[in-house]
């Protein structure tokens, strides 16, 4: 809740639902996932947002604010995980069936981190990763950096000793394009997209939205110049 750029985004109405109904729904719907947990920080400022993910049939687990790898680890840990797919609260329309196309390139090459973001090829905003547990175990216990502790997996994505792998689209002019949330500009560019979705918007996929802005790329232009 405490965003700087968008303070409360992940509350904000898109669509009729909160901006986590959407993420925590399609969370669920990644093939090869079990459970969904949202991990939120510990705090009186976020105690809504946690009534709301539990509301939303989220498993909720709280942790520093600032450690965020500190927090993956004790949500992971909570749930008995063997592996753990990330994805971030702003992002709403990530897509199910990429996120399980990272799930399952993690399991057949035998990798201990597999994402679709190195290099970039998707929109930003169908960022996932994946990485077994015993990954998540060592980078926690040997990343030291404030960078690596906020942002979960740099230290996986770098160290020697990890196997990598990644998820990429071959039509890579995909990867300018803006479909998370971070600004006031973002909000209106996904209520517009979404909008113009089909009767079951919150299910709308990669090449369903990629339809929308190639019919119409004025729409993508709301907030391309932003960063």
């Amino acid at each position: 809740m405490g965003s700087s750029r968008l303070p409360g985004k992940v509350a904000m109405d898109l669509l009729g639902r909160p901006v986590l109904a959407h993420v925590l729904g399609r969370a669920g719907a990644i093939p090869g996932a079990d459970a969904v947990c949202c991990a939120i920080p510990e705090g009186p400022a976020d105690d809504a947002l946690a009534a709301l993910a539990g509301q939303l049939g989220a498993r909720v687990v709280r942790g520093s604010e600032t450690d965020v790898l500190a927090r993956y680890l004790a949500a992971a840990r909570a749930c008995d995980a063997t592996a753990v797919v990330r994805v971030t609260s702003d992002c709403p329309v990530l897509d199910p069936q990429v996120g399980g196309r990272v799930l399952a390139q993690l399991t057949e090459a035998g990798a201990a981190y597999a994402s679709n973001v190195d290099p970039r090829s998707w929109p930003k905003g169908l960022d996932t990763e994946a990485f077994t547990r015993e990954a998540l175990e060592r980078t926690a216990a040997e990343a030291t950096e404030a960078y690596d502790r906020e942002h979960v997996t740099p230290y996986m994505r770098r160290a020697p000793g990890f196997m990598r792998a990644n998820t990429a689209l071959p039509e890579d002019r995909c990867a300018d394009w803006r479909w998370t949330l971070d600004y006031p500009e973002d909000l209106t560019f996904l209520r517009e997209l979404l909008g113009r979705a089909g009767p079951e918007p919150q299910r709308a996929g990669f090449e369903e939205l990629k339809r929308i802005v190639e019919a119409d790329p004025a729409i993508a232009r709301i907030n391309a110049h932003l960063t």
